[in-house]
Order: structure tokens, then C-alpha cells, then sequence
């Protein structure tokens, strides 16, 4: 029953990522990984209210460097010039056939067709509650008699989620394959060689390939083109909604989190499993240190599957008041694996219940120990979720991390020192086959400490250029193997290679 409770959560309705877009806001673009493929792309949509006009681009992250063109040779220090306006037009930047729209700089072998490329000049102030009835559907979730809302369960895609319209879309915005920029439609008032495209509904965007795709709106006000009147400004509310190969609403640079969990759950239920059997058939040999590495497997289960319910959830649901306390279940878990994990190998590193009976006031400083770093990991865990890289202050990540860093720094160093001492003694008392287990555990962590500081210097080698303008487009796909995938894997490695080590046999007690 717990399986197929568990399994449900795959019972998810088209849902995908969005993010609000306004004139108010200070950036006038957007932009997310995306998993390209048959049903991925990008809807545009603008709530009731919206007028004015605004000139929007769709495009994918390495084709950035064609957009906009220098504004002056001799002055580099200028910004480049992206919109078409009345200034760019006295300059030579475009034409006025292109008044109000983004600016391309091509080289003389690429054409726009080439490249990923979707711009339109947008009218707003048709907007009304009829004519945006396409954005409201495109936008509630999908009712069918077989799935009837008094039905739906806590796993179920909540009312509100954004659905686009599946199957084929016949907006006239959707970009062909063949042909990157739609057909303009010249229906401007007072100047017909300017294009104006009123808007209707949804503009949509198909995503064929796997990459990093930005949307740029801006409001834009040339005078005489439309006969505004003076003082009108553009204002907009827009939606840009994110639909990846997959279902839900997670960014897509988090959901191989999804899978990647369930695939550790799967590992650790196999693998627990098979001690368990082994518990069983040895049980009259078991030792004290088998139990409590009994009661770290079963932890372990509960933490990966726990790990993976957090992100299903928010997956389905979004960034909800119970995601927040799933994700501090999730971290309160995360911690407490690691804290307990340590405590225990620096108590067996100390040799408890084989070579001395107990540790007296050096068992305090263990838990101590633990309980610090177990807080450190709470934060630690909390922190990478909550806190966005690129635009977090450095001293603001280090006090996340140098803290945890501490305390692991001071565990591995004890863990040295405390097994270099109970190896000695052990081969002075010529206990051949305790010692062969110790000076096992000696190697695994002293690989698990080289594999540590070869991860911090490369993932310090990753992060040190996070505000540089193209780190997310080329790290979105990866960032979550540094942040998570990483350390987990070695933490899998290194806990069933010690339980390996004390695994019951007929031999326990020898």
C-alpha cells in the first residue's frame, strides 16, 4: 500500500513553469533551461488591462550576441542599442520599415531564418475580458467527467496551474520550424510602413531543442505611428509560461532532481534489503555497531523517498506554504543523515566496544560535535534551495557553507587521527583480523576526503564566474549534479562500502 500511495504522485496534469513579467518590474527579460521536444515551448500571455504597445523577442541564449547592435564604433562604453526607435533610425541602425522593433546584427552568411529567432511589435489596447478569454483557458487546468474537481486528491495538479492547450496549436503566433519570425501584418494607423500585430491571444513558441530560451518584452512609444495621445504610457501584465518536455512545474534545471531521487530510493531499498537478509540469517552474531548501521539504512529509505516527495510536490503544486514545511522536513533529514552518519564512524574510529569499553568525556565533544554540524546542515540545505547564485553575495554563501565546512573538516581530521591510533593499538595487541577491517576504513576515508576537496575545487571553479552574463545559460543544465547529485552519489558510495566492511557473517564475533 505505502508503494502504490507513494507511485500516485506520478499522477500529475499537464502543468508547466511560469514567471510574471510587468512593465513595473527593472529587468525586461526572462529566461530558463528548457528540455526541448514535440510538445515543449513558450506561451506569452497578457492579463486584462494591458495597452500600449511593446516590442517582444523569443530566442535561444547563443544566438544573444546577434541582438542589438553597437550604438557607437568610437564609444564602446555605450550599451548596445536593441529597439528600433526614432533615435536608432537618425543613426543608421535599421530602417523605418523596423520602427519599433528589435534590432538584429547577422553576419553576412546567417539569416534570421538561421537562427532561433521570434519578434514581433505587439498592440495591447484591444485587450478585453472577451478578447483574452484564450489566455484565461490556456491557463486553468484541464476538467474532464473522468477527473472531476470534487475528486482530486492531495497529489493532484491544484485549480490555477497553468495548462496550455495541448495537441496543435493553431495560434498564428506559433513558430514553424521553417520559419523562426512570424508574418507581420500591416495594419498600422497612419504609417503603412510600419507593422503592427494587435494582440489576440497567446503567443506561443515551439522549443525543438534543448537549451536555454529568453523572452524580452518592452514597452515601446514612437510618436505618430499610432496617433496616441501625449501622456499614455504602456503598461502590461504578462505570463510567461515555460512548458517543458515534462509535466509540472519545477524549472527545468531542477527536475532531473525528480528522477535522480527516486532512482536513490530504489538503490537504497535494494541494498537495504539485502542487509536486512543478512541480519536475519547472522542475527545470533550480530554486534551493537550492526544494529545502529541497521537503524541508518532504514533512515536512509525514508530520507530518499522523502527527497523525492518534496520535489514531486513542488513539481505538481508549486512554491506553496506546504512545500516550505516539506522543505524543511527534507533538510531536517538531510542534516540529521549526516550528522548521524559522522557521529557514528567517529565513535567506531575511537574504537568503542573493540578496543575500550567507553570514551568517556571524549563521547560529550562527539555529540557536540554532531549536534553543530547537524545545525550547520539544516541551513546548508535550506540555503541552496532558497538562495539564488547568480545574484547572492558571496559573504551571504559563505556563511552557509563555511560553517558546515568547519565541522566536516573537523570530523575527517578526527577520523584520522583516532583511526592511526586504534590501528596501532590493534597491531600491538596483534588483532590481525580487526585490524585488516581498520585499515580498510582507513583508505575509504581518505579517498572519501581527496574526492572532497576535489569537488570543492572545482565546484569553487564553477561558481566563481556565477555573476558573469552567461553562467546560468551554461551551467542550468549541470548546476543540480554540484549542488546535489554529486555528493549524494559519494555519500552511497562511501556508507555501503563501510557497511560492506561490518556486514554480519558467521565471523562477527572473532
Amino acid at each position: 500500500m505505502l508503494l502504490f500511495f507513494v507511485l500516485h504522485v506520478l499522477a500529475v496534469l499537464v502543468a508547466a513553469f511560469e514567471v510574471p513579467l510587468s512593465d513595473t518590474d527593472g529587468e525586461r527579460q526572462v529566461c530558463s533551461g528548457m528540455w526541448g521536444g514535440p510538445k515543449a515551448h513558450i506561451n506569452v500571455s497578457f492579463e486584462v488591462g494591458s495597452e500600449g504597445q511593446v516590442a517582444i523577442v523569443i530566442y535561444e541564449w547563443k544566438d544573444a550576441s546577434y541582438l542589438g547592435k553597437e550604438t557607437s564604433k568610437s564609444d564602446d562604453t555605450l550599451p548596445r542599442t536593441y529597439i528600433c526607435t526614432t533615435s536608432a533610425l537618425e543613426q543608421g541602425l535599421c530602417e523605418e520599415s523596423s520602427l519599433g522593433h528589435f534590432i538584429f546584427d547577422l553576419p553576412p552568411d546567417k539569416s534570421l531564418n538561421d537562427a532561433s529567432f521570434f519578434e514581433t511589435r505587439l498592440g495591447l489596447k484591444e485587450i478585453t475580458s472577451e478578447s483574452s478569454s484564450a489566455t484565461s483557458s490556456s491557463i486553468e487546468p484541464h476538467q474532464t467527467s473522468e477527473t472531476p474537481k470534487a475528486e482530486a486528491g492531495f497529489w493532484d495538479n491544484p485549480a490555477g496551474n497553468p495548462t496550455p492547450t495541448p495537441g496543435t496549436y493553431d495560434s498564428p503566433w506559433r513558430r514553424a520550424t521553417a520559419s523562426p519570425i512570424s508574418t507581420r501584418q500591416n495594419t498600422t494607423e497612419g504609417n503603412d510602413s510600419v507593422s503592427i500585430e494587435w494582440y489576440k491571444e497567446p503567443l506561443t513558441y515551439k522549443v525543438d531543442k534543448t537549451g536555454y530560451y529568453c523572452v524580452a518584452i518592452v514597452p515601446i512609444t514612437v510618436d505618430g505611428l499610432l496617433g496616441r495621445q501625449e501622456g499614455q504610457s504602456p503598461h502590461y501584465q504578462s505570463i510567461i509560461l515555460f512548458r517543458n518536455t515534462f509535466d509540472g512545474k519545477l524549472p527545468a534545471t531542477d527536475y532531473p532532481k525528480v528522477n535522480f531521487y527516486f532512482a536513490m530510493f530504489l538503490v537504497y531499498s535494494a541494498l537495504g534489503g539485502v542487509w536486512a537478509f543478512l541480519c536475519f540469517k547472522h542475527r545470533d552474531e550480530l554486534l551493537p555497531i550492526q544494529f545502529h548501521i541497521s537503524g541508518i539504512v532504514g533512515f536512509l529509505v525514508i530520507e530518499n523517498i522523502a527527497s523525492w516527495i518534496y520535489y514531486r510536490y513542488l513539481n505538481a503544486h508549486g512554491a506553496t506554504g506546504t512545500a516550505t514545511v516539506f522543505l524543511f522536513v527534507v533538510a531536517i533529514l538531510d542534516a540529521g543523515r549526516n550528522a548521524l552518519s559522522l557521529f557514528l564512524l567517529l565513535i567506531v574510529s575511537l574504537g568503542l566496544s573493540v578496543v575500550r569499553e567507553s570514551l568517556g568525556r571524549t563521547m560529550l565533544k562527539c555529540r557536540v560535535l554532531a549536534a553543530a554540524h547537524f545545525v550547520f546542515g539544516v541551513l546548508y540545505a535550506i540555503g541552496i534551495v532558497k538562495l539564488q547564485l547568480e545574484s547572492t553575495s558571496a559573504l551571504i554563501l559563505l556563511f552557509f557553507v563555511i560553517p558546515l565546512a568547519i565541522t566536516l573538516s573537523g570530523f575527517m581530521l578526527w577520523f584520522m587521527y583516532a583511526l592511526n591510533g586504534t590501528i596501532n593499538e590493534l597491531r600491538q595487541r596483534k588483532q590481525h583480523y580487526k585490524l585488516s577491517m581498520f585499515r580498510r576504513l582507513y583508505f575509504i576515508l581518505l579517498g572519501t576526503i581527496f574526492s572532497i576537496v576535489g569537488f570543492f575545487i572545482l565546484s569553487s571553479l564553477q561558481f566563481s564566474d556565477r555573476f558573469a552574463e552567461d553562467y546560468a545559460a551554461r551551467t542550468w543544465a549541470t548546476r543540480w549534479w554540484y549542488l546535489d547529485g554529486f555528493l549524494a552519489l559519494l555519500y552511497l558510495v562511501v556508507f555501503w562500502s563501510i557497511a560492506y566492511l561490518w556486514r554480519p557473517t558467521e565471523h562477527n564475533r572473532r
